[in-house]
């Protein structure tokens, strides 16, 4: 299951992580958001060492959506060494998020 993300530890979970973070960022009304939630699970259980792959749900965590200037849901971003890396934007095939992920290990 995907690590959520939220105000109160964005910062020692993603940040501060000395492995690559992907982040979905999403809504629970938001159709697109849903249709992605199974990958972003199936990369959280692949993913288990090496990399953190977890959710902010931007309802919840506005101030975070904001910081990072999402306009459209879903938006996927990797961090590595608590900078953004690389950034998806609209439901994406898993084979592309890995190559993000994989891409920020290397």
């Amino acid at each position: 299951m995907a690590i959520e993300f939220n105000e109160a530890n964005f910062e020692t979970e993603v940040l501060q992580s000395t492995d690559p973070v992907l982040v979905d960022f999403w809504a629970p009304w938001c159709g697109p958001c849903r249709q992605l939630a199974p990958v972003i699970d199936q990369l959280s259980k692949e993913y288990e060492s090496g990399a953190k792959v977890g959710k902010v749900n931007t309802d919840e965590s506005p101030n975070l959506a904001r910081k990072y200037g999402i306009q459209s849901i879903p938006t996927v971003m990797v961090f590595k060494d608590g900078k953004v890396v690389s950034q998806l934007m609209g439901v994406q095939p898993k084979a592309k998020l890995q190559e993000a992920i994989d891409s920020a290990k290397a």
